[in-house]
C-alpha cells in the first residue's frame, strides 16, 4: 500500500510540473515572450547568488560541527610535516574553490541577459590559456615536491639506533614480532606456519628466533623519541597498516616486505592528557579492504617511556619458549634446567 501511495505522489508531482511549464508558456503569449525570459533570468540569478550564499554557510557550519571531533595533533614528527602538507594544500586548493565559485556564480547575476546588452562571443586568447596553464602546473608541482620529500622521509633507511618490529597483517588480526636480546630478528618460512605453534612459520634452526617475541593481540610496543623501524608484510591477502594518529600507513603485501620508519614523540599518557580522553588509545587501522572480517582488524600502538618498554620485555616469554615447553615442563612455560641422574643418586646415597 505504502509503495503505491508513494508512486501516486511522484506522479502527481510530474503532473504539476508539467502543468506550471504549459501554464508559464501561456503566460508568455499573453504578455510576451522576451519580457517573460527576462524576468525568468532575473529570477534565475538572484536564486544562484542566494544558492552560493547557502552553500558558503552550511561548509562554514559543517566544519564547525565536526572540528571537535578531527584527529588529535600528530604524534610524530614526520605526522607534522604531513599536517603542514595538508594545511598548505587545502589553502591552494579552497582558495580557488572559493574565487572561482565566486566568479562563477557572481557572473551569472552581473552579466544575466538584459534589454541593454547584447551577447559577446569570446573565442580564444592564447594569454589567458597560458596563464590558467602555467599557475596551477606551478602550484601543483610545489605540491608534489612537498609530498615526495615526506615520502622520502618515510622510506628512507633507518636510523642505527632504531629498533625494529615486525608487524604480519592476518584475516583478521594484527601479528607483531619483537626480537630478543640479540636485537635481530630470525628467519621466517611460510611453509612453516602453523597455527598451532608457529604463526609466522618460523625456522627454528636459526638461533636468532629463539628470543624473539610474539603479540597475537595487535598490541605495538614502541618508546618515546625513539625511531622505530616496522617491517611490515601479510600472510595472506594485501592489509595495510594504518597508523591515522602518526598520519602514516603502508601497505602489507604476500610475498613483500615494505618498510616505514618513524619517531614517536607523545606518549600514550601525554595523549590522554592532551585528549582529555582517560580511555584514549593509538589506534593500527587497517585501510585495505581485506574481506568480510576486516571491521574487526583493529590494533593498538603504546607509546611508552624507555624504563616502561624494558620493563613490559623483561616480562614477555619467548615465542619459543611459550610453544616448545621442555618435557615435565607445563604448556607455554619456560624450559626448566635438566637435573643429571648421578647427582641425583649421589644425593640419595648420602
Amino acid at each position: 500500500m505504502s509503495v503505491f501511495i508513494i508512486t501516486s505522489l511522484i506522479i502527481l508531482v510530474f503532473i504539476i510540473i508539467y502543468q506550471i511549464g504549459r501554464a508559464s508558456e501561456y503566460a508568455s503569449v499573453l504578455r510576451g515572450e522576451e519580457k517573460v525570459k527576462l524576468q525568468t533570468n532575473r529570477t534565475i540569478a538572484l536564486v544562484l547568488v542566494a544558492f552560493f550564499i547557502l552553500s558558503m554557510w552550511g561548509i562554514y557550519e559543517c566544519n564547525a560541527m565536526f572540528m571537535d571531533r578531527m584527529l588529535p595533533k600528530a604524534a610524530c614528527k614526520t605526522g607534522e610535516n604531513y599536517d603542514k602538507m595538508f594545511i598548505y594544500t587545502l589553502a591552494v586548493t579552497g582558495a580557488v574553490f572559493f574565487a572561482t565559485q565566486f566568479v562563477l556564480f557572481w557572473f551569472c547575476y552581473k552579466y544575466q541577459a538584459s534589454e541593454k546588452r547584447t551577447t559577446f562571443f569570446f573565442a580564444h586568447s592564447n594569454k589567458l590559456e597560458i596563464i590558467w596553464t602555467t599557475i596551477p602546473a606551478i602550484a601543483m608541482a610545489i605540491l608534489v615536491a612537498i609530498g615526495l620529500r615526506n615520502w622520502f622521509e618515510v622510506t628512507a633507511p633507518a636510523p642505527a639506533d632504531a629498533t625494529i618490529v615486525e608487524v604480519v597483517g592476518k584475516q583478521f588480526n594484527w601479528i607483531i614480532r619483537y626480537p630478543g636480546k640479540d636485537n635481530e630478528l630470525g628467519k621466517r618460512d611460510f611453509r612453516k606456519i602453523n597455527d598451532a605453534n608457529n604463526i609466522l612459520g618460523m625456522d627454528w634452526t636459526d638461533p636468532h628466533n629463539m628470543d624473539d617475541i610474539i603479540s597475537q593481540n595487535g598490541e605495538l610496543h614502541v618508546v618515546v623519541n625513539k625511531p622505530v623501524k616496522l617491517l611490515i608484510c601479510s600472510r595472506d591477502v594485501i592489509h595495510d597498516v594504518g597508523l591515522p594518529h602518526f598520519r602514516m600507513k603502508m601497505d602489507a603485501v604476500p610475498g613483500i616486505t615494505t618498510t616505514m620508519c618513524f619517531t614517536p614523540t607523545i606518549t600514550t599518557a601525554e595523549m590522554k592528557q592532551i585528549t582529555k580522553n582517560p580511555d584514549f588509545v593509538y589506534e593500527i587501522a587497517c585501510d585495505q579492504l581485506c574481506g568480510k572480517g576486516h571491521y574487526s582488524m583493529r590494533g593498538t600502538v603504546v607509546v611508552q617511556t624507555q624504563e616502561e618498554y624494558d620493563k613490559w620485555l623483561a616480562s614477555q616469554q619467548t615465542y619459543y619458549s611459550l610453544n616448545n615447553p621442555a618435557p615435565g615442563a607445563p604448556a607455554g612455560g619456560e624450559a626448566k634446567p635438566e637435573v643429571k641422574t648421578d647427582s641425583v643418586k649421589a644425593i640419595t646415597m648420602k
